[in-house]
């Protein structure tokens, strides 16, 4: 959620960033809400002030003797009065919270324009995409001997899921627990176990409610239960209406958990395969940091994610994203693409975000400076600033290494930092259940 003082004193410069976002800010609309609360909020203050004056002069009749019903009902009326402006002031907050609640972050400068993903821009590549002797199939082809069922996830559950098998599935795990392993070891995160199932304020706080419902599986349950879309919204939700020491900032996490998306306006994409699908697993990164430090953290974040590719020694490019095509609460974000034999091209394997003080001020996520040098009382609490970033999204990671290390025969070569994980097994049969 953005400042409000901000939006009331520089207004024009919100709407021309915002722009970069393709966000078409309401300017009458808020200006009309913005109207009605200074006209709202002044008669309140006056009704209170007159109550006050009437309540004062009640009390000095009385002490002299004199009748009172008179201003007993002036009194009234004024209270009865002021109830109905703070009625109306509780109305109109809600119409303008709801209105904040609708506008997206503010981009980066560093932000390139642009409304789709073919105008993001490149910073970098790593790797040499595999050279092979034949013609490399992609994973549901590699898969289709059995490692890889749609058609038992499709009996269980429906399309987009998928059941995996053997070796594969312990592949997955080596994976996963690979990451866990080395951003927890080596990256200085904290690794952290947190539920599956949010609520509506926890939904609010990262920026996934209120607008994109459609996106999630609500449960069909009286508690306003939701499936989490992604480890980033529990882990960020640790710190709502928590005010941190500055001695623990910053606050580094590192969570695995199973997402869920419904995946609402995707259809046609990426229905083959486990690219897209309403169930998978991610290596969730998550930052809570000093303002004047939140952008070299999101290089180092995204460094750290890279960190797995680089290890797994998979080739991949890093793009920063336009405007057009960045996240709701992302002032800036880096997507990491891993390259794909099967598709011959570079497909999204992360994305690493930088939310500024936009989900902090939702969720009212805060630290308390140390105080100045001889100060006498303690500093204000300040906004953090969140990030958060997959590091990575474990069954497209599990994709780019079966498609990355076929042989042609239906064997994947087991890459060299998971094979301790593998029992030391240096290949696995694809066909093999």
């Amino acid at each position: 959620m953005l400042d409000t003082k901000l939006l009331r004193n520089d207004l024009e410069a919100v709407v021309a960033a915002l722009a970069v976002k393709g966000f078409a800010f309401d300017v009458p609309a808020f200006n009309a809400l913005e109207a009605e609360r200074r006209e709202v909020q002044q008669l309140t203050e006056t009704l209170q002030n007159e109550r006050n004056t009437v309540s004062k002069s009640v009390g000095k009749a009385k002490a002299a003797g004199e009748d009172v019903q008179a201003l007993l009902s002036g009194v009234a009326e004024l209270g009865a009065k002021l109830d109905a402006a703070k009625a109306q002031f509780n109305d109109l907050q809600e119409r303008y919270d709801a209105f904040l609640a609708a506008i997206p972050n503010i981009p980066h400068d560093s932000v390139p324009e642009g409304s789709t993903e073919d105008d993001n821009a490149e910073v970098g590549r790593w790797g040499d995409q595999p050279q092979f002797n034949f013609t490399p199939r992609d994973h549901v082809d590699l898969g289709s001997g059995g490692s890889l069922d749609f058609d038992a996830a499709s009996q269980i559950a429906g399309s987009r899921f998928v059941v995996v098998h053997g070796q594969l599935a312990r592949l997955q795990r080596a994976l996963t627990q690979f990451m866990l392993d080395t951003h927890a070891n080596e990256h200085g995160y904290k690794e952290i176990y947190v539920p599956y199932v949010v609520n509506r304020q926890s939904l609010f706080g990262t920026g996934q409610l209120p607008k994109f419902e459609e996106d999630l599986f609500r449960l069909d349950t009286d508690q306003g239960y939701f499936l989490a879309p992604t480890a980033e919204v529990p882990v960020t939700n640790v710190y709502r209406d928590t005010i941190l020491d500055g001695a623990q900032v910053p606050v580094k996490h590192v969570c695995h958990s199973p997402c869920f998306r419904s995946e609402a306006g995707s259809y046609g994409r990426d229905t083959r395969g486990i690219i897209r699908q309403h169930q998978f697993e991610k290596v969730e990164l998550v930052q809570l940091v000093r303002p004047e430090d939140s952008w070299q953290a999101l290089e180092e974040l995204t460094d750290h994610a890279e960190s797995i590719l680089r290890r797994l020694e998979l080739p991949y490019r890093k793009v920063v994203l336009c405007g057009g095509d960045l996240g709701f609460s992302a002032a800036k974000t880096y997507d990491l693409e891993v390259w794909l034999p099967g598709q011959a091209a570079y497909r999204e394997i992360s994305s690493c975000s930088n939310a500024h003080d936009f989900q902090a001020r939702r969720l009212q996520a805060r630290y308390r400076p140390a105080p100045e040098p001889g100060a006498k009382k303690q500093a204000k609490p300040e906004l953090l600033h969140t990030l958060n970033g997959s590091g990575l999204a474990v069954g497209r990671t599990l994709v780019a290494v079966m498609e990355n290390y076929q042989d042609g025969d239906g064997n994947l070569a087991i890459p060299d930092v998971l094979r301790s994980y593998m029992g030391g097994a240096t290949q696995l049969d694809l066909s093999a259940r």
